[in-house]
């Protein structure tokens, strides 16, 4: 495919009937497609201003989607095409019309995209390659600490909301690279009560004090993706947040989930999941431009 389009293959932007095809592809792609899966199944494939809508344009070959790359509504590109994404990417943000603030997907397709789109030298408040891991949820080890009772782990409480909130505002300065500003605070909070409103979130309790916060930032009905996950300096080293994770884990294999994903490039986080079963597969590229 390197460089040439065979007569077969074609270039579109998709449109809801194209959504069985595009759920077909992605999901033989599910570790490092969960935006892409969990926006176009929350609000379809065609593109509105608002939040978790996207312009998503896919490289056909005859009738099968071979690769995807999708505008969201925030600016950022959404990447899952293993071939040759370079006319892909130029189609799909000149269709948009939009600035791009950034990437996610697969490392080598963020490189690749960002040369494609003559973004490699654009200034970034954020450049990490981090690494993948995933869990099949049978083999999750659950922490001796969640299993004898020593921490308690449950839905937030109403009166733990503003606690929560400069947790997660926390979480975004400390691992995405936001200033602490009134927009950091406002988005911090927006995606805490989503996750509490979709019943996504999770607090781990030691002796009646919250101490860590867990949750999802994206699900689908096989297959969920851990972020937001945070425990404040004082109580790190203690293992809250692995009870934290696996209380999630163990809710979402209840719901019917067999994996789960997430991304870091924490040393210390990364050992803490892999207590927890979790095993390295590749590496996931995310880009956000000042």
């Amino acid at each position: 495919m390197a460089g040439i389009m065979s007569e077969a293959m074609d270039i579109r932007i998709l449109n809801n009937s194209d959504q069985p095809k595009l759920e077909a592809f992605l999901t033989g792609h599910r570790d490092t497609s969960m935006f892409l899966r969990s926006n176009a199944l929350r609000v379809g494939v065609v593109y509105r201003d608002a939040p978790f809508h996207a312009l998503y344009t896919a490289m056909f070959d005859h009738e099968n989607i071979i690769g995807v790359i999708a505008h969201a509504w925030s600016g950022m590109v959404l990447l899952q095409c293993p071939g040759n994404l370079d006319e892909l990417a130029r189609k799909c943000v000149a269709s948009s019309g939009r600035n791009v603030t950034g990437f996610a997907g697969p490392a080598n397709q963020v490189r690749r995209a960002q040369i494609a789109l003559d973004l490699v030298n654009a200034p970034t408040k954020m450049a990490e390659e981090e690494w993948l891991y995933a869990l099949d949820l049978a083999e999750l080890r659950i922490p001796a600490a969640l299993m004898n009772g020593d921490i308690l782990c449950r839905a937030p409480l109403p009166e733990e909301r503003n606690l929560l909130c400069q947790w997660r505002t926390a979480y975004d300065i400390e691992t995405l690279g936001s200033t602490d500003s009134v927009e950091t605070r406002n988005r911090a909070a927006d995606a805490l009560d989503r996750q509490i409103g979709e019943a996504n979130a999770w607090v781990a309790v030691s002796n009646g004090e919250p101490v860590s916060l867990s949750a999802f930032n994206a699900t689908l009905p096989d297959i969920v993706q851990l972020g937001g996950i945070y425990t404040p300096p004082a109580h790190r080293g203690r293992g809250y947040a692995k009870s934290a994770v696996a209380a999630a884990l163990i809710a979402a294999r209840q719901r019917g989930a067999s994996r789960a994903v997430l991304f870091t490039s924490n040393p210390s986080a990364a050992r803490s999941y892999e207590a927890l079963g979790f095993r390295r597969l590749g590496d996931y590229g995310l880009i956000l431009f000042k």
